[in-house]
């Protein structure tokens, strides 16, 4: 998954802002395989199940069957093609979601080895908060973060400044 490089700041960004708003005694559903980082919020006190790689666009059911209290989503929605359908079957009541931002100099993102490792969608932070509102969420917080590489050049110096990912905790809506 991560050929050459370990996204350290992302995954530090991320937790602190899980920590935050979640505690080591709600249970956890991450969409998404077991990776990294769901191994590094288990190190941290946190009891976390992941799905099992099922398409997320087509089966609901890791998420209707679950019992978590929270919902992860790390890096997951942009792969999907109608994450709408899976955000409305959640039952959990607490959304941490994370996203990379549409970025105006880069185009989206296609893994040329991993059919699986594709972006269907580059969110704009307003995009994503359409999103959860439209499926029945309400955000309570959010954070943005940049991604400077170790290059030379315009789109490592953009990268420097522009925030790069997105990160909300929603709540589920109440009628």
């Amino acid at each position: 998954m991560y050929e050459n490089t370990f996204p350290s700041k992302r995954f530090q960004h991320t937790l602190a802002f899980l920590q935050k708003h979640i505690s080591k005694d709600e249970s956890i559903l991450d969409l998404g395989v077991e990776n990294p980082f769901s191994k590094i919020l288990e190190e941290h006190g946190y009891v976390v199940e992941n799905t099992k790689g099922e398409d997320l666009d087509i089966d609901f059911s890791a998420v209707m069957q679950s019992n978590a209290q929270v919902i992860t989503a790390f890096e997951i929605f942009e792969h999907l093609l109608a994450p709408f359908n899976v955000l409305r079957e959640i039952k959990a009541n607490k959304l941490v979601a994370s996203i990379p931002l549409k970025l105006w100099f880069s185009s989206a993102y296609k893994s040329k080895t991993d059919p699986w490792d594709r972006h269907y969608h580059e969110f704009e932070d307003w995009q994503f908060d359409w999103l959860l509102e439209k499926s029945g969420w309400e955000i309570q917080d959010r954070a943005k973060w940049t991604n400077p590489v170790k290059k030379i050049g315009i789109r490592p110096l953009l990268r420097s400044f522009t925030p790069r990912y997105y990160i909300v905790y929603a709540t589920r809506k109440t009628d």
